[in-house]
């Protein structure tokens, strides 16, 4: 999804080639935590069982989470002298997890999906750590080190659910 940084005007004092590193991973995650925030809507929408209304609630708050970093990384996309590239188009094209059920389900079936999902987009977020500390952007793995530790508490608050 190389998207090539289109304004050097930034004074941000980062090389060319890192800049652009950096606009395409936060692109990839853009579209990853574009798409948990509608997989989680949809569970929120859809969700079945005598637990419904504390589930209905609990995916609402979680999806709302999201929204702050699919937003958060548009921004440093954007200050980074790149394009944020975050229609839904894109997301489905670039997400990196795995297609949400679109029936409705159980509580505690649609709890294990978004387990498996906030799990993977934490896990995205420690890997962009590493890959943004590596490239010496360390404002960014900063970024991302605030989402994975907000993803890590999301997932506690949906494995709790399941008595994990």
């Amino acid at each position: 999804m190389a998207t090539p940084v289109k304004s050097r005007h930034t004074g941000i004092n980062l090389s060319d080639s890192t800049l652009n590193e950096m606009v395409d991973l936060l692109n990839v995650h853009l579209a990853t935590s574009f798409d948990l925030y509608s997989q989680t809507k949809q569970a929120h929408w859809n969700v079945k069982g005598i637990h419904f209304i504390e589930l209905h609630k609990l995916f609402d708050e979680l999806a709302e989470g999201v929204l702050e970093y699919v937003d958060m990384i548009a921004e440093r996309a954007t200050a980074l002298g790149g394009d944020a590239i975050g229609t839904a188009r894109a997301a489905a094209k670039n997400s990196k997890l795995d297609e949400f059920p679109l029936e409705g389900r159980d509580g505690k079936d649609m709890v294990k999906l978004l387990v498996d999902r906030y799990a993977e987009f934490g896990n995205l977020a420690r890997t962009a750590i590493d890959t943004s500390s590596d490239a010496g952007d360390e404002v960014t793995a900063d970024l991302f080190t605030e989402i994975a530790r907000g993803m890590d508490k999301k997932l506690y608050f949906l494995q709790a659910h399941l008595g994990v």
